[in-house]
């Protein structure tokens, strides 16, 4: 049955779809956007950006992946994250002059490394400083740059961090933010249980016409359209479901428009979007660098596999650039049906609804 999407509008941006890809650090840098885009994502966020690391990047071959953005993959979020006020204006700046259409800040990240330093997550236990910080960087960037912020539901389950939740929230669209990412997840839970979909739909209805997408325990093209219909958001961002499996965005599109789930993608058709993703992580990083950094990318793409321990363990061993001609040409020489990725964890809320 054909499921009527809300259009999703970010300040002036027009998306013609409202399923997009989320920042992911380590893994949504230039190649896996492109990946993505070309497989129906209308937008994508880069990887997260510290403040301090933008302010003093030099340009170089080795940092331009960085801050790397190309015609084909417009609009695209640049992501940022920090612990100072006074840093996030010019750091915000360096990504516009980079070439990214919108500043997404991070109130989100639960790893404790960062909120230990003050950054990402932390930010949602002081409304004050977090305000401050959108409110710079709404005045430092081009009134035609929609600023966004992701956020999770609070540091905890404590009145106290649903206050919390609710001053950034209402105060950060005061302050002109476009649109709003909610993690139906606390910051203590960081990947542990699951993603709350009542409190999203809680979330959306107090946000009533203002612009607010959700997250978590997104890993199937059901599983997001699932989201939107339950909790009412606008839009929903795709993360941990995205890696090696860019088809999801298809997936999600021809669901929406009425038809079946779409058989999962041959290995023949796994097999030319891996060699894409590899040829784009060439041109960024060398073939030296490249081949350990598709390593992961791989691992996640070998979920579609049906031999998926036997793929998996064969691109964990590549070592050396021809190797991952050799895991292709010798895992994906047939082009056999391939699978639908496993599902790491079922939100209750969607498995039931799925049912």
């Amino acid at each position: 049955m054909q499921q009527t999407l809300p259009q999703l509008s970010i300040g002036p941006l027009r998306l013609d779809f409202p399923v997009v890809q989320a920042a992911l650090s380590g893994y949504s840098d230039w190649p896996m956007r492109i990946v993505a885009r070309r497989a129906g994502a209308p937008y994508a966020l880069c990887e997260v950006m510290l403040d301090k690391f933008l302010i003093e990047v030099k340009s170089s071959r080795k940092n331009r992946r960085f801050l790397l953005v190309t015609d084909e993959e417009h609009p695209v979020g640049g992501q940022l994250m920090g612990s100072e006020p006074e840093q996030f204006p010019a750091a915000a700046m360096r990504l516009v002059e980079a070439g990214f259409d919108v500043i997404d800040i991070n109130f989100g990240c639960p790893v404790p490394k960062v909120v230990g330093r003050c950054r990402g997550g932390f930010h949602l236990g002081q409304p004050d400083v977090a305000l401050e910080i959108v409110r710079r960087v709404r005045d430092a960037v081009p009134e035609k740059t929609p600023v966004t912020v992701k956020m999770r539901r609070g540091i905890d389950e404590t009145p106290e961090s649903r206050d919390n939740f609710y001053e950034i929230f209402d105060g950060a669209y005061a302050a002109g933010v476009a649109a709003i990412t909610v993690h139906g997840r606390t910051v203590r839970q960081r990947y542990d249980g699951p993603s709350n979909w009542d409190v999203l739909r809680e979330v959306k209805q107090h946000a009533g016409e203002r612009v607010v997408l959700g997250s978590g325990d997104l890993f199937t093209a059901g599983h997001c359209l699932e989201m939107m219909r339950y909790t009412g958001v606008d839009g929903v961002t795709v993360a941990r479901g995205a890696i090696g499996n860019p088809w999801i965005f298809s997936e999600a599109r021809a669901l929406a428009a009425g038809g079946p789930l779409p058989d999962p993608p041959t290995l023949h058709e796994q097999r030319a979007v891996i060699a894409e993703h590899y040829a784009l992580a060439d041109e960024v990083f060398g073939e030296r660098r490249c081949c350990a950094t598709m390593r992961k990318f791989g691992i996640k793409y070998a979920r579609l596999h049906p031999q998926y321990q036997q793929v998996r363990s064969a691109f964990v061993e590549v070592r050396e650039p021809g190797q991952w001609r050799e895991v292709l040409d010798r895992w994906y020489a047939a082009d056999l049906p391939g699978c639908h990725p496993p599902v790491e964890e079922e939100n209750p809320v969607c498995a039931a609804l799925l049912e």
